[in-house]
């Protein structure tokens, strides 16, 4: 029998997958045993309500998809009243990813789902930052320092931030983060792309830009939970491109502690399952007693790599 345990700081993980934000809502339970999973995690959250970006917001690509879906969200009284009472049936830990504009507002919201239930915080900061003329926060490390200092003084929970891909130095702005109070990083969100419709003319997106996803982006972000990785000491979950085991135990290998599967779900329902399960399969033919021995295990001890050199 494979152990499949990990632990994400202080928190215990049946297994080391997870939904991505964004990607997962309650009506997945009627297809998936939510019990199964390591850890739910709730769509991005807000204060306010919100409707979202202008249609289209989804574009389906070779190998990925592009998406503008703009958070929307019924706001924080709905989700303490409704949505929060749903996932305290389960036994997964649950994690509440939030958004905000600024930095006192993110610990404004922080404050308030700090409630029984929730088993950790999911700070979106790879969304807009008004403080910063609309860059997302995790787009710089100074940006990135100031909002995680302030959430973490405003909750008691684990605080794990979730970063961009669309900054120049990930390692920097990962450092910054756990000098900050993060407990966990999540490597990380969607690149910023564009898809224009060649018979129309027109961007495939309502809001023209957007973000991949998908199996494509999976050995950028690979790359940059390695570097993270190199770069802190606090566990990182990996995050995209995820569809299948060999996908978890790359991430696994380059340093991740976990895995969220988000554009998978969109094409197999079932696609989180199959990942824990081909995981359980993976490690017994290759005879990993614990899932939890492959964090960091890359075999690159005799490989020097100078970074400006292998980007070319």
């Amino acid at each position: 029998m494979v152990d499949l345990r990990v632990k994400i700081g202080d928190l215990d993980l049946a297994n080391p997958v997870m939904p991505a934000s964004g990607a997962f809502a309650e009506g997945l339970s009627q297809i998936v045993s939510f019990d199964r999973l390591g850890a739910l995690v709730t769509k991005t959250i807000t204060a306010e309500l919100r409707s979202g970006n202008p249609t289209p917001r989804v574009a389906e690509l070779e190998n990925g998809m592009l998406n503008s879906i703009g958070i929307p969200s019924n706001g924080i009284d709905y989700f303490i009243a409704e949505t929060l009472p749903f996932f305290r049936r389960f036994d997964a830990p649950l994690v509440v990813s939030i958004s905000a504009p600024s930095a006192d507002l993110f610990a404004a919201l922080a404050a308030r789902v700090d409630l029984p239930g929730v088993a950790a915080i999911e700070a979106n900061i790879s969304c807009p930052n008004i403080e910063e003329n609309g860059k997302a926060f995790a787009m710089r490390a100074r940006s990135t320092e100031q909002v995680v200092a302030k959430v973490r003084k405003a909750t008691r929970l684990p605080l794990w931030a979730k970063l961009t891909p669309n900054t120049s130095d990930v390692a920097e702005v990962a450092r910054a983060a756990e000098h900050a109070g993060a407990d966990a990083l999540v490597v990380a969100n969607t690149i910023l792309a564009m898809s224009i419709d060649t018979e129309t003319f027109r961007p495939r997106l309502g809001n023209i830009m957007g973000g991949l996803s998908g199996p494509l982006v999976k050995p950028i972000i690979v790359r940059m939970t390695y570097q993270c990785a190199k770069a802190v000491k606090i566990p990182i979950i990996g995050c995209g491109g995820v569809s299948r085991a060999e996908d978890a135990v790359e991430y696994m290998l380059a340093g991740a502690s976990a895995v969220q599967v988000g554009t998978a779900t969109f094409v197999r329902p079932r696609a989180m399952i199959d990942v824990i399960e081909g995981l359980s399969a993976w490690c017994a033919r290759r005879g990993v007693r614990r899932a939890a021995e492959l964090i960091g295990a890359v075999a690159d001890g005799d490989m020097a790599v100078d970074e400006f050199e292998a980007a070319p």
